[in-house]
């Protein structure tokens, strides 16, 4: 699912990548930072706001935004698709409510069943020690 985040709510910075790439790295900044108000924005609930921090973890900022960074490629345009790509993906995983869990007990079959299997591996474990010497 898509959902469509107003301009207002991001905030771009390019700057520049790490790793190999020779003097491309040092001299074009193509790496991007992705900044999603999420304090601020209009477009998701409360209960989706509460799953997004909890889903965005170390990428939530003191002031309640989402930061996104994108720096794999050696296009900025291409490191800016991923990184919305990303956030879109994070939100659609907020956005899913989690099935409540409902507390079932087991059967009593189950627990025999249980209690039989362990009750045969006690068995099968006294078996396993020395034999007793028998004078014929």
């Amino acid at each position: 699912m898509t959902i469509d985040i107003p301009e207002g709510d991001l905030e771009l910075a390019f700057i520049r990548s790490s790793g190999p790439g020779g003097q491309n790295v040092n001299k074009v900044a193509s790496a991007v930072q992705l900044r999603f108000d999420l304090a601020g924005t209009r477009i998701l609930s409360e209960p989706v706001k509460a799953r997004l921090r909890r889903l965005a973890g170390h990428r939530l900022t003191e002031d309640g935004s989402i930061l996104v960074v994108a720096r794999s490629h050696r296009s900025q345009a291409e490191n800016r698709r991923e990184a919305l790509e990303r956030l879109q993906e994070l939100i659609g995983r907020a956005l899913a409510e989690p099935k409540r869990r409902l507390a079932t007990r087991p059967t009593r079959a189950s627990k025999e069943r249980r209690l039989a299997g362990k009750r045969a591996r006690k068995l099968h474990k006294a078996r396993r020690g020395r034999v007793p010497w028998e004078d014929s």
